[in-house]
């Protein structure tokens, strides 16, 4: 495969205007969310792939604040949706209804479309209800009844989900969890982040203060931008026989798609852009092995019995394969 000529690469100049936006993105998100840089740069490669992000954590951690913190750091349109059992695919997609007045059937959009969505509790509507999300997530596209309507550019989608509490929830199928660019976990905080929290919150709640820092547009080019940050072959490559060693490993009833493997390839790009490279490492791409990956494999009947981690079994793999060799 030829490499791209020199002009076509992502300029030094490019990537600084990337990396200056993600800093004061991130300064943004950091006046609410407190010690926790990783999961916040986490955060930002997706923003910057335009990807979806699935926040999964006990309650009380912050899923809903970093959600709201990331949109209103973004002047974009947002929508924020509570995912309960008997919640209907139209009231999220919406709905055709015959117009009277007009004489023709119209289209009443629904909450879904928006710049950047928030649901809620993901996994507490009905399968049918998550299964609406599909088509939007990975098409950009939306079908109600025969009509064919665009979603919005930038579309992002943040969920949330409770790992813990399952009594009443739906886990997310396969398909859906594949739509995810990551999957990331907040934890809970050290003493002293803790006690900076309780400062920070001690007159009002700084997620009001908040105001927008990049605008759609800005986004959108960004996003586009990063398609031209180099990525040498064995790089490249290396991607490649991460995703396969998921397949060929024994431990995994269901390997990674050659979707995760794109989504891998465009999260490294980011990871570099937000370090201010023009160019991504192997590092870049071990970092975000976990996110990107963990939520795609599914455990052998075997490993579950043996009490065996998804995220453990992932870092095993990671390391049987050779790292290349930097020049």
């Amino acid at each position: 495969m030829a490499e791209p000529p020199e002009a076509d690469r992502l300029t030094p100049a490019e990537v600084a205007q990337v990396r200056d936006a993600a800093e004061r993105l991130r300064a943004s998100v950091e006046r609410v969310i407190v010690g926790n840089r990783h999961v916040v740069d986490l955060a930002l490669v997706a923003l910057l792939c335009e990807g979806h992000i699935l926040l999964e954590d006990v309650p009380g951690t912050g899923k809903t604040t970093l959600a709201k913190a990331l949109a209103r750091s973004l002047d974009c349109s947002f929508r924020r949706i509570q995912f309960t059992p008997d919640l209907m695919p139209s009231d999220i997609t919406g709905i055709t209804y015959y117009n009277q007045k007009l004489g023709e059937f119209v289209f009443r959009e629904g909450p879904l479309l928006a710049q950047v969505v928030l649901a809620d509790e993901i996994n507490r509507a009905t399968p049918r209800t998550q299964a609406a999300l599909l088509e939007a997530m990975e098409e950009r596209q939306l079908t109600v009844e025969g009509t064919t309507v665009r979603m919005p550019s930038p579309f992002l989608v943040i969920a949330t989900q409770n790992p813990v509490e399952l009594e009443g929830t739906f886990p997310l199928p396969e398909a859906q969890l594949d739509r995810f660019l990551l999957r990331l976990r907040l934890g809970y905080p050290s003493e002293e982040d803790e006690d900076r929290m309780l400062q920070r919150f001690e007159a009002t709640s700084p997620l009001e203060t908040l105001a927008p820092i990049i605008d759609a547009p800005t986004l959108v080019t960004l996003a586009r931008r990063l398609q031209r940050l180099y990525v040498a072959p064995p790089v490249r490559r290396y991607i490649v026989r991460l995703v396969q060693a998921t397949r060929a490993e024994p431990a995994f009833e269901l390997g990674a798609s050659p979707r995760a493997a794109l989504a891998l390839f465009r999260a490294a790009r980011a990871r570099a852009a937000l370090d201010g490279r023009d160019y991504v490492l192997p590092d870049d791409v071990k970092q975000l092995v976990g996110p990107v990956l963990a939520h795609r494999l599914i455990l052998s009947t075997q490993a579950r019995l043996r009490g065996r981690d998804v995220e453990q079994l992932l870092a095993e793999v990671v390391e049987r394969i050779p790292v290349p060799l930097e020049g």
